[in-house]
C-alpha cells in the first residue's frame, strides 16, 4: 500500500492509531528562514522550532510501534533544538545516533568559517526493544595498502608482511564490505544532471533513505514521511517491498509523488493497488 496525501501532517497523523507505525523518516524543514523554490522554510527561531515540532513529535511518539524507530533529518541550525525535544518525548536513554551526512561537495563559502558540508539525522527508538537490520558499505578504495590491480574474480590483492623466521609472508585481502558507522560518506548530494532527479528543490538520494529503510524495518512494514517532498521515501518503499503513509502540504509534491510511484508501478509491471487520498 502505498498513501499518499495532501493534507498538514498534524491532522494526517491524528487519523492513525497509535503503535501502528514501523518506521518514521522525515527530511524536516531545516530552520533557515528562506523561500526556497517549493517551500517557505521555518524562521530560525526557538520558540517557532518549539511551537511546530513539540506537537508533531509527540505526535510521532504515540503512532509509532515500540519496535519502531524515529529518524529526523536536518542541520546544524535547529539540531541541538530537536535533541532536546526528542529527549523529552522519547526519551534520552532511547537516542541511537547522531548520523552525519557528508554530503560531497565544496560547501558554504566563507573565509571566516570552516565550510559547512553535512546534515544531521537524529535516530531514536520508541523503547529498547527496537527492531534492528545489519546494514554494510564498501570500504573506500585506500583502505587497501597498495594500490593494486584487481585479479582475475574481481578481488582486490594486498601485501601483508608476516615476520616468521626472518622469512616473509605474503597473503591476500578480498574486497569485503564493512558495518555502516554513523558517518556516511558513500553516499553524495544528487548533482543536477543526474538522472534520478524530478525537478523538486532539496530532493535527497534514494540510496540514502534506502539504508536507512533497510536497518530499521522489514519487508511489509509501514514506514511513514510527514515532511515527504520528492516522496523519494514512497519510492523507495515501492523498491524495497514496504507499505507507506506520507503527506505534503504542497500540490506539487503530492502531483510528484503520485507520477514517481506510479510510473514505477508500471515499470515494475505490479498489480497491486495503489491508494491515493487527498485532503485539501
Amino acid at each position: 500500500m502505498i498513501d499518499i496525501r495532501l493534507s498538514d501532517n498534524l491532522e494526517l497523523m491524528a487519523e492513525i492509531e497509535d503503535n501502528t507505525v514501523d518506521l518514521i523518516y522525515c527530511d524536516i524543514l531545516y530552520g533557515t528562514g528562506r523561500k526556497f523554490k517549493d517551500y517557505q522554510d521555518l524562521k530560525p527561531k526557538r520558540e517557532i522550532i518549539e511551537e511546530h515540532y513539540m506537537p508533531r513529535i509527540k505526535e510521532m511518539h504515540r503512532i509509532l510501534k515500540d519496535t519502531g524507530s524515529i529518524y529526523l533529518q536536518m542541520d546544524t541550525k535547529i539540531n541541538h533544538w530537536l535533541r532536546c525535544i526528542l529527549d523529552d518525548v522519547f526519551g534520552y536513554d532511547n537516542f541511537k545516533n547522531d548520523i552525519i551526512w557528508s554530503k560531497g561537495f565544496n560547501g558554504t563559502a566563507s573565509n571566516m568559517f570552516f565550510q559547512k558540508t553535512h546534515d544531521n539525522i537524529l535516530f531514536y527508538s520508541k523503547t529498547k526493544n527496537v527492531k534492528w537490520n545489519e546494514v554494510n558499505q564498501k570500504h573506500k578504495e585506500n583502505y587497501y595498502k597498495r594500490k593494486n590491480k584487481k585479479d582475475e574474480k574481481g578481488f582486490y590483492q594486498e601485501v601483508k608482511r608476516y615476520r616468521k623466521d626472518r622469512s616473509f609472508y605474503y597473503g591476500k585481502c578480498y574486497e569485503q564490505p564493512k558495518k555502516c558507522n554513523d558517518v556516511i560518506e558513500d553516499i553524495r548530494l544528487l548533482p543536477s544532471n543526474a538522472t534520478e532527479r524530478i525537478g523538486y528543490d532539496t530532493q535527497k538520494p534514494k540510496k540514502l533513505i534506502e539504508r536507512i529503510i533497510k536497518a530499521s524495518s522489514n519487508e511489509g512494514d509501514l514506514v511513514a514521511d510527514f515532511y515527504a517532498g520528492s516522496f523519494t521515501t514512497a519510492e523507495v518503499c515501492q523498491d524495497l517491498n514496504r507499505n507507506f503513509i506520507g503527506c505534503d502540504t504542497s500540490e506539487k509534491a503530492v502531483e510528484i509523488g503520485k507520477k514517481r510511484v506510479e510510473k514505477k508501478r508500471k515499470e515494475k509491471e505490479i498489480e497491486a493497488p495503489t491508494l491515493f487520498n487527498e485532503q485539501n
